[in-house]
């Protein structure tokens, strides 16, 4: 599909091309990575996972405020310009649908004048309170699709007001799709829901997870699928103690807990996170999912502490996982896992991860390209190591 934005939005890149030609340089520029600078060269490159267009289900847009005039977009291509977007080819539906009134409610929002107290002024409990006006100049909005409707996270560096509240109800309320908007400023972690109609859901491997506000998760329903099938498929008949490390919400814990003779230790760094994963895992009633919070960055599983599991999986943001697959590498022949599944939103850091557990004794069998950002630069990787 076409888009009248590109080439001057910096999202989708290969938009101009054709698709055919467009998912044979999109694979070709994967593999070169891959055959270039990896140090095991006969393994099996499986036929790439291309998704639809149209299947994003989570955006982030920026939005200003000109004079009452709301810019709500992307960013130019290598540039900090907000480029003004009335769609977006890339999302779902049900996130199209929901722009023009989500643009209608930054026009109020941007406008309204929010008092804020300053110091008192003169002695005693009578001393009067300067105020000042404070008008909303600009911030960063972020949509989930999850299945049961929209969740809203506004990013603004300011406290919320009553009126402004007051704007935030009566525009959820007149969304029937939006269940929950969230308010969050620039250097909070949290988001906190300012009207929540019921809990956002997503379901994974059978399972109803409940979703945190402003809550990591794979960038389409389809894309999780097909990383999922990755993971059940090559994890195959191996069972026993299982690490999911860098877990997210769960997106490979659920899956592999439905086999009964599994016990997932799961593990992440963020507490909120954690919170909604332990929710979801409590709610239905899964014995052999352990939940630990961790920087895995800062403390990896120690060699000592990954003694008895039969496969870890990995997930990691795009900077890789090198203190944990140093610690894997590490391992004596006997204690090390049978299997490492290895999951890369980036290539060039899969290699540097892929290089350390070869050096270490590992040997890469299978990997799996899944293109779950159509059109775009980026691409996942799914992989298997086995001793």
């Amino acid at each position: 599909m076409g888009c009248r934005y590109q080439p001057e939005c910096g999202g989708c890149c290969f938009r101009d091309k054709t698709e055919a030609v467009y998912r044979a340089l999109k694979a070709e520029k994967v593999r070169h990575i891959l055959e270039t600078a990896l140090k095991q060269k006969d393994y099996i490159w499986h036929e790439p996972v291309f998704l639809a267009d149209g299947q994003r289900r989570r955006i982030t847009m920026a939005f200003l405020n000109h004079d009452g005039k709301i810019e709500l977009g992307f960013n130019e291509n290598r540039s900090a310009k907000i480029i003004d977007c009335q769609y977006c080819p890339a999302v779902t539906a049900g996130i199209n649908a929901a722009l023009p009134g989500l643009r209608s409610f930054l026009e109020k929002f941007c406008a309204s004048e929010a008092l804020k107290a300053g110091s008192k002024t003169g002695g005693g409990k009578k001393g009067k309170v300067k105020k000042y006006i404070s008008r909303v100049c600009g911030g960063d909005v972020s949509l989930l699709q999850a299945d049961n409707g929209l969740d809203v996270v506004l990013e603004y560096d300011n406290e919320l007001t009553l009126d402004q509240r007051m704007e935030i109800f009566e525009y959820v309320n007149g969304e029937d799709n939006i269940i929950r908007f969230s308010h969050r400023r620039k250097n909070e972690k949290e988001a906190e829901p300012v009207i929540e109609k019921t809990k956002p859901i997503i379901k994974i491997g059978g399972c109803d997870v409940f979703v945190a506000p402003g809550t990591f998760l794979q960038a389409s329903k389809a894309g999780e699928e097909a990383l999922t099938a990755l993971v059940v498929g090559y994890l195959g008949d191996t069972r026993g103690k299982i690490a999911d490390l860098f877990c997210g919400i769960g997106t490979f814990s659920y899956p592999l807990a439905v086999m009964p003779e599994n016990k997932i230790v799961a593990a992440d760094e963020s507490e909120s996170l954690l919170k909604g994963f332990q929710h979801s895992v409590n709610r239905q009633m899964l014995h052999n999912i352990e939940i630990v919070q961790r920087n895995l960055f800062k403390y990896p599983f120690s060699g000592q502490e990954l003694k008895g599991f039969t496969a870890v999986v990995f997930d990691p943001p795009r900077a890789g996982a090198a203190a944990q697959v140093k610690e894997l590498a590490s391992l004596e022949e006997s204690d090390k896992p049978k299997k490492i599944i290895a999951i890369s939103c980036n290539p060039h850091s899969f290699v540097n991860d892929a290089n350390v557990l070869i050096e270490g004794g590992y040997c890469l069998r299978e990997v799996t390209m899944v293109d779950q950002f159509v059109y775009s630069n980026h691409s996942e990787l799914a992989a298997l190591f086995t001793k």
